[in-house]
């Protein structure tokens, strides 16, 4: 199976390549107009109208070609990922499957505050006020 997808990613490869050198060696629709106006003259290598047909003929085989392998390796991407994990039938529900989402404590004091240090802030009680000796007010009563 590794060799075969070798194999389809070598030909797309390929013809993609070759597709671009067929689009930057046609003409356009009016590069011939130019040349009437005294540039030169507008001679190819194939005639005037059988270069068009054939570099454009050429170009629709290679866009096939390259098109076929872009859905071949889509589809044994896509049977590939369906086989090895086994739950699930889209990407979603594979990921969410494999990473359970952990519920954090939500955010008070100084975490609210936008560029506030990610370190949780530490509260610190206040100290309960000592009970007076001479008193009897605020001690507390012993048994």
């Amino acid at each position: 199976m590794n060799l075969l997808m070798n194999l389809i990613v070598a030909v797309q490869i390929i013809s993609a390549l070759v597709m671009i050198g067929l689009v930057l060696i046609q003409h356009g629709k009016g590069a011939d107009m130019g040349a009437s106006f005294g540039s030169g003259a507008s001679g190819s290598l194939f005639g005037a109208t059988g270069s068009a047909n054939f570099l454009s003929r050429s170009t629709a085989v290679c866009a096939a070609v390259f098109f076929g392998c872009t859905l071949t390796l889509a589809f044994f991407a896509n049977d590939r990922g369906a086989r090895s994990s086994g739950s699930g039938s889209s990407v979603l529900e594979r990921a969410g499957a494999a990473a359970p989402v952990a519920s954090a404590p939500p955010a008070t004091g100084a975490a609210l505050i936008p560029g506030a240090a990610s370190a949780p802030a530490t509260v610190v009680p206040a100290p309960a006020p000592a009970p007076s000796a001479s008193s009897g007010t605020g001690a507390v009563p012993s048994k």
